[in-house]
């Protein structure tokens, strides 16, 4: 039976305005006050400690990684529990696999924490209720682990899995971990991207285009689902 693995910010939900939100506030408290969405926009779909990692180095912030996780973290989780909306044809997705019987799972480059919050303020922890986080492998996309170890909890062979994403990162993590793709660009801009080249369905228009229907049908033609 086919798997399905989804990635959360940004494919299943609109979480980067909190993530843009959170990590400017972070920033601004460490010397940094005129980060802009346009920069946020270039780590979409990197993991938030390995973005911070490179944003300390650029800006020269004595500050611990740890440190600014955390403040980060701390930031993040106040906006998320309230403001995080799900996508509505994702949702609907979701919904018919779960009423199908589809195992599926969310794989995250967040915290659990985070992806806690975010599952129960949207409802959508009584839907996933397998979630992997990237704290809990050795390493974030674009390495295969999170998907490897979401297919290990849920029983399931990484040839038999689909993975839902919206960054090139998780499409390259896709691909090395032997799983199909089915992507769904958070930005338009970006649906141009060599990575989405390998993905089996692309919806190049991102949310808007988007479908609960089609994705369903590509699901089952493809994958006997």
């Amino acid at each position: 039976m086919i798997s399905v693995i989804f990635d959360l910010d940004g494919t299943l939900v609109d979480s980067e305005p909190n993530y843009y939100e959170s990590g400017r506030r972070t920033l601004e408290r460490h010397g940094v006050p005129d980060f802009t969405w346009e920069q946020h926009s270039r780590f979409i779909g990197i993991g938030t400690r390995e973005t911070l990692e490179i944003l300390r180095e650029r800006y020269g912030i004595p500050a611990p990684v740890d440190r600014l996780l955390a403040e980060q973290n701390a930031a993040y989780l106040e906006l998320a529990r309230t403001r995080t909306e799900v996508f509505p044809q994702m949702r609907g997705l979701v919904e018919r696999l779960r009423t199908e019987g589809v195992p599926m799972a969310v794989a995250s480059g967040s915290s659990l924490e985070a992806i806690d919050a975010v599952l129960a303020g949207t409802g959508l922890d009584a839907l996933l209720t397998t979630v992997v986080s990237a704290e809990e492998v050795a390493h974030g996309k674009p390495a295969p682990d999170v998907f490897l170890e979401a297919a290990r909890r849920l029983g399931a062979e990484p040839a038999d899995c689909v993975v839902v994403e919206d960054a090139a990162p998780g499409v390259r993590a896709a691909r090395a971990a032997g799983m199909a793709c089915m992507a769904v660009p958070y930005a338009p801009d970006i649906a141009d991207d060599p990575a989405f080249a390998s993905a089996g369905l692309l919806f190049p228009g991102g949310q808007p285009e988007f479908t609960a229907d089609a994705a369903y049908g590509w699901l089952t033609a493809r994958h006997g689902g």
